[in-house]
């Protein structure tokens, strides 16, 4: 590698600082390649936030195919109206909607199942999503354009069964004591606390036999089992029956949540029978807005009961069939 020329007019020292500079241009700065040592490691970074969590377990004891309340963990991302899993084990579970989820105390109020598979009572169970929705699919073609018509009405999807009666009840006879005339089934008849929306309705419908001397007289009554009057026959003179059919309909409609006194249900329905001798049912209305003791804040447990007039043992009363049904 040759020697660079000296620049005319400048200092030796100058000179030689510029050849220097050039021999390192040169060599691509070869010597900037030395390698220092290696600096400290930095501090570690804080953790991500947890992700929502879902899979919990309860030791909450309830029957499957019920509406319920059971407590599992604090600090869940539960909300309201996700379904969700309960199960025992493979054989024995249910899945249902959310109605309420006390993040702090881990408080969970479930609606009636959807679906439910085995039966039994248990107190050990895992909770988790029924599933988590998949994506988006691809669009499908065009339908043909349908011809005009006039606007229809959007019917609801949210009637569904709570109960239906598989167990004639226990004859209510020989006694004056007001009596329950429901037989067991499947099901339910409770509505969790804070469960009810305004406007919830609900049908109920009743059938069995009837004995009665011609001076009986009986008396209906639908309540809670808190004792909330729902619906009232009062008194009914009664003609003489032996083992003719009896039917009962009634119908219920949430006006406002809140408790006692502010709370209200508005009720209506038919009880009706065939006398002796008659060939047509003979009924009597009923029709009652209940504003001071019916309370959505408490679960509420329907109860529809009998009272005699008397102990004759010729008065009896029995119940075959009972459904009760969510209707809006």
């Amino acid at each position: 590698m040759g020697i660079f020329n000296k620049q005319i007019g400048w200092s030796q020292e100058s000179n030689l600082l510029w050849q220097v500079s050039r021999q390192l241009e040169k060599l691509n700065c070869t010597m900037c390649g030395i390698t220092g040592t290696s600096g400290t490691s930095g501090t570690s970074g804080t953790s991500g936030y947890d992700g929502d969590r879902y899979l919990t377990s309860s030791t909450s004891t309830f029957e499957l195919g019920v509406s319920t309340t059971l407590t599992v963990e604090p600090g869940l991302a539960y909300s309201v109206a996700q379904d969700i899993i309960i199960s025992y084990d493979l054989a024995n579970h249910q899945v249902c909607s959310i109605v309420s989820y006390d993040i702090n105390t881990g408080v969970l109020v479930v609606g009636p199942p959807v679906t439910v598979t085995g039966s039994g009572t248990y107190s050990q169970w895992l909770v988790n999503l029924d599933g988590a929705a998949g994506g988006n699919g691809t669009s499908g073609t065009n339908g043909t354009s349908g011809t005009s018509g006039t606007s229809g009405i959007s019917i609801p999807t949210a009637s569904y069964g709570l109960f239906a009666q598989t167990v004639d009840s226990t004859p209510v006879t020989a006694t004056d004591v007001e009596t329950t005339i429901v037989g067991s089934g499947v099901g339910t008849l409770s509505v969790p606390a804070n469960a009810f929306s305004i406007g919830d309705s609900f049908t109920c419908a009743l059938d069995g036999l009837i004995s009665c001397t011609s001076s009986s007289t009986i008396h209906i009554r639908v309540k809670t089992l808190s004792g909330a009057l729902l619906a009232d026959t009062g008194v009914i003179h009664l003609s003489a029956a032996t083992d003719r059919p009896w039917i009962m309909n009634l119908y219920f409609t949430i006006r406002t949540l809140g408790g006692t006194g502010t709370a209200s249900l508005s009720s209506g329905g038919l009880f009706s029978y065939i006398r002796n001798g008659g060939t047509q049912f003979e009924g009597y209305n009923l029709s009652t807005v209940n504003t001071t003791t019916f309370n959505t804040t408490i679960s509420n447990t329907l109860v529809v009961t009998a009272q005699w007039d008397s102990t004759n043992v010729d008065n009896s009363i029995i119940s075959r069939n009972f459904v009760l049904t969510k209707v809006y």
